[in-house]
């Protein structure tokens, strides 16, 4: 059997990609970026985040929701934590902030990026998106906690100086942020299932692929994923250098690599917004903000052992603002379980603001 007529799920494209990506890789990881190299680089994360959506909801429709929003969330993050850790090994005392201007990043781009595009999109296509408040309200409410415990009150603690913590804290932290997602998980996909399923029930009407199939894709997904992530740490020294060629902060950096490891999750979201699906769509973008904190803190705690220096983990006075007022628009927002453009819009509008004053602070 060719491998175009594997099964419709996975046209040949899709099997193509993933190995255009991994070359790519191989032939650019830890070489200089040039003109061809940096063409390489490019063409190569654009085929690796396309065909990890492909076969993201290759898997999600095996699995059904809400298990199904959960694999590329999960495998994202894995992801974006690999690479904080390596670039914070590599960069020494310079990267001491990026876990956390990472992490507040990746916040920002889901709640206020992903969650307006989405609701934008899905209100411009259908005026009026519907979703469960039982599903929503309780993600924002460990999002909020997990949020101020990590980014916000290490910048209140007395044991040690600046915005950080301590080992015993962030051990503390640590476990205290794998509860809550673990708690979160199991209430999402086994305690109560029916909160996360769209309204009407799971609306995938196709036939889900077979087995072997949604194995397949799931393969090509981690090397999809693994190109993305790799290709985006041969760019980061580029993508430094470039911030300081043109002066900017150096979190932008940190919001760069967000940006790249999030993008998979942006367009699977929005396509399914944009099929008034927006409960799926609320289901990917909290959850992976939700596994973004839920496994970095921890990550990085083990890290901070190994480490000379103290880890900056609390944000300063505009972020925090930033943080909160992200939280209160977000409340407002999935509190009543419609929503139309304006909603959408409020939440770009913040998202440009946070872009605005991450370049010019």
């Amino acid at each position: 059997m060719s491998p175009s007529r594997l099964h419709p799920a996975l046209p040949f494209w899709s099997l193509l990609f993933p190995a255009l990506a991994a070359a790519a890789l191989a032939l650019t990881y830890g070489q200089p970026l040039g003109g061809l190299s940096g063409v390489l680089v490019g063409g190569g994360i654009v085929a690796a985040v396309l065909t990890a959506v492909h076969h993201a909801e290759v898997v999600a429709h095996r699995v059904g929701e809400p298990m199904g929003t959960l694999v590329l969330a999960m495998a994202v993050t894995v992801i974006e934590v690999a690479l904080i850790v390596a670039l914070m090994l590599a960069g020494g005392e310079s990267t001491a902030a990026l876990a956390r201007d990472t992490v507040f990043a990746a916040i920002m781009i889901v709640c206020n990026g992903v969650v307006g595009l989405c609701v934008l999109v899905g209100g411009l296509r259908h005026r009026v998106v519907a979703f469960r408040v039982e599903g929503t309200s309780p993600a924002l409410a460990v999002l909020a906690a997990l949020s101020t415990l990590t980014l916000v009150l290490p910048s209140f603690t007395t044991t040690t100086s600046g915005p950080t913590l301590s080992v015993a804290q962030l051990a503390f932290a640590g476990v205290a942020s794998l509860t809550l997602y673990g708690l979160f998980v199991f209430v999402q996909t086994v305690r109560h299932r029916d909160y996360f399923l769209p309204e009407g029930g799971d609306q995938s009407h196709a036939e889900p692929p077979p087995d072997r199939v949604a194995l397949l894709s799931m393969g090509l997904l981690v090397v999809c994923l693994v190109s993305v992530v790799g290709l985006a740490k041969t760019l980061a020294p580029a993508l430094e250098a470039g911030v300081r060629a043109v002066g900017a902060p150096p979190a932008v950096v940190g919001v760069l690599v967000a940006l790249l490891v999030l993008l998979p999750e942006t367009v699977a979201a929005v396509r399914a917004a944009a099929s008034n699906r927006l409960q799926t769509s609320l289901n990917l973008a909290l959850g992976s903000a939700l596994a973004s904190i839920g496994l970095t803190v921890p990550a990085v705690a083990v890290l901070s052992l190994f480490l000379p220096y103290p880890l900056t983990l609390g944000l300063g006075g505009r972020d925090t603002v930033l943080l909160f007022l992200t939280f209160i628009v977000g409340v407002l927002t999935l509190g009543s379980g419609r929503a139309t453009v304006l909603q959408g819009a409020v939440h770009l509008v913040l998202f440009a603001v946070f872009l605005f004053f991450a370049v010019v602070p």
